[in-house]
C-alpha cells in the first residue's frame, strides 16, 4: 500500500510538471533577476511510523531559485516535542524542487524530492543514523515582495534498511514563513 501511494504521488508530480511545461510559452520571457535565496523557519508534526504518538518540532529551510524551473531546497527539522519515552527524530535533507502550478496571483504549488540523513533516538534507548528519502509538496503564498508564507508542506519519507529487510516511513506536515535574503 505504501509503495503504491509513493508511485501514485511520483506519477502525479511528473504529470503535473509536464502540463506546466506545455503552458510555459505564455510566461513572460524577460525577467530582471531570476536567482534568489529564501530562508525560513517552520513548525512540523510527524508520525514516526513506529510510535503511538506524533512528534512535533521546529525546523528551518533554504530555497535556492536559480531559474523558474531549476530550484533546490535544503531543510533541517528537529522533532523533539511530544516524545514517547525519549523517542525523537532529526532530518537533514536537500534536493530539487519543481513548480507544479500557480494558485491565483500570489500562490504556487511545488513538488520536491529530497535525500539526506535521518537520525532517530528510539523509545527506551538506542540511536541510529539512516539515509532518508523524502517526497512531497508545498503551497507557498507571497505575502510581500520579501516574505513568503508556506501554508502547507506535506512530506513522506522512506528510511531504507531500518531493520533487516524493513524500512521506516515517517510522514507529516509543516508550515512556516520565509524571507528573501538575496
Amino acid at each position: 500500500m505504501r509503495r503504491s501511494a509513493f508511485v501514485f504521488i511520483l506519477i502525479f508530480l511528473m504529470g503535473a510538471a509536464q502540463a506546466r511545461i506545455a503552458r510555459a510559452q505564455a510566461v513572460e520571457a524577460a525577467k530582471t533577476r531570476t536567482f534568489h535565496i529564501d530562508v525560513g523557519g517552520m513548525v512540523s508534526g510527524f508520525q514516526p511510523a513506529d510510535g503511538p504518538n506524533d512528534l512535533v518540532g521546529a525546523g528551518t529551510y533554504v530555497d535556492f531559485h536559480f531559474s523558474h524551473w531549476v530550484q533546490l531546497e535544503a531543510e533541517g527539522r528537529w522533532l523533539r516535542w511530544n516524545q514517547y519515552y525519549g523517542e525523537h527524530q532529526d532530518n537533514y535533507l536537500i534536493g530539487p524542487r519543481v513548480p507544479v502550478w500557480r494558485v491565483g496571483r500570489k500562490g504556487e504549488v511545488y513538488g520536491k524530492a529530497l535525500i539526506g540523513t535521518g537520525k532517530m533516538t528510539f523509545p527506551f534507548g538506542g540511536y541510529g543514523t539512516f539515509t532518508a528519502l523524502a517526497f512531497g509538496g508545498n503551497l507557498d503564498f507571497r505575502v510581500t515582495r520579501k516574505v513568503t508564507f508556506r501554508a502547507v508542506d506535506f512530506e513522506y519519507q522512506d528510511w531504507p534498511v531500518w531493520l533487516p529487510n524493513q524500512s521506516l516511513q515517517p510522514y507529516g506536515v509543516s508550515m512556516g514563513v520565509a524571507y528573501r535574503v538575496f
